[in-house]
């Protein structure tokens, strides 16, 4: 500290006004220093306010309507205007005027059906009343396809310092060895999960044999005495509830089990509350975090090896087999399936029955 700011200090310690303008809170004595820009500059808040928000404050010619509003360029636009101001004054304002650095935020889901509160309780009513009668109740989707090869996976894992996996600096499609294709079945009474790995195409062919899959290696054994199953699935995808193929597919299931199929598809707009999003998918995106999926192998392991401290537990197997797109089921095939509709949204909620020998080789 230089002896002329000692000095200074020793002066302002013997002023008999010293302790009351500590109590002030203030830094400087009243009227010291240079006046604020808002000050000297009225219209410095309206036009701030104008560039930040265009759209609610009436100014679609914004010179910022269709850029990012960094300080920088706020005060590049403000000076353009004859306001003199720089970038930290005015981060400074926008604090003050209740501003803040905000991330979009995923809320929008699209229109809400008017009867969509009422389908979550149909499909919370029916989860009970199959699981009181000892019955199966699956929730089925498929996870988002996966880049194989040496590719980057958000997340971090512990590594010796100063030696990270190498992977591809870039994503590209064309560097890949194919895209995985995790379709899932989340057992809702056990807290189970199987998960089939296609390399394929996710048609409703590849996600009914992964129901198939799963009643025969896991679901048969635990529901010995089931004569129905209970799915829930999106409204959308290869489990569409317009999807000819998935009741085509769903029918011949039924056939070969014998067991009465219920399903129930989640109102449009509603995928993220399937059960098997954040109980079982979720809890495999965070157990390969950070870890290059660089082999169907790979991905298969780290399904497999999924699990929580609820008791989540998961199996997954490889599946190598093609599945033709755009295949076709006619009116005569659609005639053939023994549908039930619901009285309550029969688009939505539907049971598929067996069909006695006699009447299935029509249907095929």
């Amino acid at each position: 500290m230089s002896p002329h700011r000692v000095r200074a200090g020793i002066t302002e310690l013997d002023d008999p006004d010293h302790e009351a303008f500590v109590a002030s809170g203030r830094v400087r004595r009243p009227g010291a220093g240079r006046p604020a820009a808002a000050a000297t500059q009225p219209e410095l808040l309206a036009a701030l306010d104008r560039l930040v928000d265009p759209v609610t404050r009436g100014d679609p010619m914004s010179p910022l309507r269709w850029s990012s509003k960094s300080t920088t360029k706020l005060a590049q636009a403000l000076r353009s205007e004859g306001i003199a101001v720089s970038a930290d004054t005015v981060g400074r304002l926008l604090v003050s005027q209740g501003y803040s650095l905000q991330s979009t935020r995923k809320t929008m889901e699209g229109g809400d059906h008017p009867d969509r509160d009422e389908q979550f309780q149909h499909i919370a009513s029916q989860t009970v009343a199959f699981q009181a009668s000892g019955q199966p109740v699956i929730s089925v989707d498929c996870k988002k396809k996966e880049l194989v090869g040496e590719f980057s996976n958000s997340g971090q894992e512990w590594q010796p310092k100063g030696h990270p996996t190498a992977v591809n600096v870039y994503n590209f499609v064309s560097d890949a060895l194919f895209k995985a294709i995790p379709y899932g079945v989340y057992d809702v009474t056990h807290n189970e999960g199987w998960v089939t790995v296609g390399i394929d195409h996710d048609t409703a062919e590849f996600a009914v044999s992964t129901i198939r899959q799963w009643w025969q290696r896991m679901g048969r054994s635990r529901y010995p005495e089931a004569t129905h199953l209970y799915v829930t699935a999106d409204g959308g995808g290869s489990n569409s509830a317009r999807s000819r193929l998935w009741k085509q597919e769903l029918q011949r299931l039924a056939d070969d089990t014998g067991l009465s199929i219920h399903v129930s598809h989640l109102p449009p707009g509603t995928s993220k509350w399937n059960k098997i999003e954040h109980r079982l998918f979720s809890q495999i995106t965070t157990n390969w975090r950070g870890k290059p999926l660089v082999t169907l192998e790979t991905v298969v392991g780290l399904i497999g090896a999924t699990t929580t401290q609820t008791g989540l537990k998961v199996r997954a197997v490889a599946n190598t087999k093609s599945y033709a797109l755009g295949r076709k089921v006619t009116d005569p095939e659609m005639a053939a399936l023994k549908i039930e509709k619901d009285d309550f949204h029969g688009e939505w909620n539907y049971t598929i029955r067996p069909r006695p020998k006699q009447e299935r080789k029509s249907g095929r």
